[in-house]
């Protein structure tokens, strides 16, 4: 830990705001009191994913919760996130430190010219001495195309940036074998796999009410960035300098994986299918056993309104989705493609036709 050179460290609402909507400056300057010292005078890259925007924006417009619906949540981000940088330049400031703003929605990372732009602008910034901070668009993010919370979002930067460690900052200094405030629990030190912790009954709110996480959303964080090679310090904000000086603290998970390409990992855990394709028997076994290219001839329906480089859902006979992919074609072409080979379709239709529907670089198996 206390040798990570590059590490990604994500905070969340309840450790930035008050519980009625509003920063407070004492706790961002005491972030970043911590964040600039380990930094260790650019020696070490950090990069901030940042909730705390729709929180922030609560108490300027007069609103005295979260809103549940989506429209008055951008209001909310679109006050708030003005606020919520301005509060982190200002603060950087004192060490003469300069930050840069990255906002992202899945359509950014599932794409593949998107994604690349993302991860040059994060690997340009932190080259020219900058401290990225990443927080999801609320202000243009619909239901479909949310990443749901920003421990996901973490994880899934902490890939992007080839994080060597990923730091997820709560208001509960680790993850405890029952209800941190029940009698006779205790925090669980370290992960070294989904098995440890198979008993555990997590939680899915939070204390503060102003996030949209919880234990579970973090505990679902550090599975994906430890299966992709990248260890995982659960602690408390407060505890924040210990997890980065790489002394006990919080829950440690160890990495279960190897790192994957980039896209396949933003493909399975952030993008949101525009439609569905039905395979056949064969078709399944060639793509989930065989790791093969999706052709035009074990498709057997095609669902949805998508175009060529959309997501798309994968499912055998029976309806269960077994992997995800990029499509080569738009919806509308592909019903008179199915089932035939592509040989015989360019000589009808062209040499453009000769193709995978979707080739097995852009293709990930959800059910091996």
């Amino acid at each position: 830990m206390a040798e990570a050179h590059r590490v990604v460290v994500k905070v969340g609402s309840s450790s930035l705001t008050t519980a009625s909507g509003g920063l407070d400056a004492d706790r961002v300057d005491a972030l970043v009191d911590v964040l600039a010292k380990h930094r260790s005078g650019g020696e070490r890259e950090i990069v901030l994913v940042s909730s705390g925007a729709i929180a922030a924006g609560l108490a300027p417009l007069g609103l005295r919760r979260r809103p549940k619906d989506l429209a008055r949540q951008q209001a909310a981000a679109s006050v708030g996130q003005g606020l919520l940088v301005a509060r982190y330049t200002a603060s950087f400031a004192r060490y003469g430190l300069r930050v840069g703003q990255i906002l992202l929605t899945t359509d950014d990372t599932s794409r593949r010219a998107h994604h690349r732009n993302a991860s040059r602008t994060l690997d340009k910034l932190l080259a020219m001495g900058a401290l990225p901070i990443v927080n999801e668009n609320d202000t243009v993010a619909t239901d479909e195309i949310r990443f749901g919370d920003n421990d996901r979002l973490a994880a899934l930067v902490a890939h992007l940036v080839r994080a060597d460690l990923l730091v997820l900052l709560s208001d509960v200094d680790g993850l405890y074998d029952g209800d941190p405030a029940a009698e006779g629990t205790a925090r669980i030190g370290e992960v070294h796999g989904p098995a440890d912790i198979a008993h555990v009954k997590i939680g899915s709110a939070g204390r503060a009410g102003v996030g949209t996480g919880g234990m579970v959303t973090k505990v679902e964080a550090a599975r994906i960035a430890a299966a992709a090679g990248i260890p995982v310090v659960l602690t408390s904000a407060s505890h924040a300098s210990d997890a980065l000086a790489g002394r006990d603290t919080g829950t440690y998970f160890h990495a279960t994986g190897r790192r994957s390409a980039d896209r396949l990992l933003w493909l399975q855990h952030a993008s949101a299918p525009r439609g569905a394709l039905t395979l056949d028997d064969g078709a399944v076994r060639a793509v989930v056993e065989g790791r093969k290219s999706l052709l035009p001839a074990g498709i057997a329906a095609v669902e949805g309104e998508f175009i060529a480089g959309d997501p798309v859902e994968l499912r055998d006979p029976a309806g269960r989705a077994v992997a995800r992919g990029l499509v080569n074609f738009d919806a509308k072409e592909l019903p008179r493609l199915l089932g035939r080979s592509t040989r015989e379709l360019a000589r009808e239709l062209g040499p453009a036709y000769e193709r995978e529907v979707i080739h097995r670089d852009d293709l990930v198996v959800l059910h091996p």
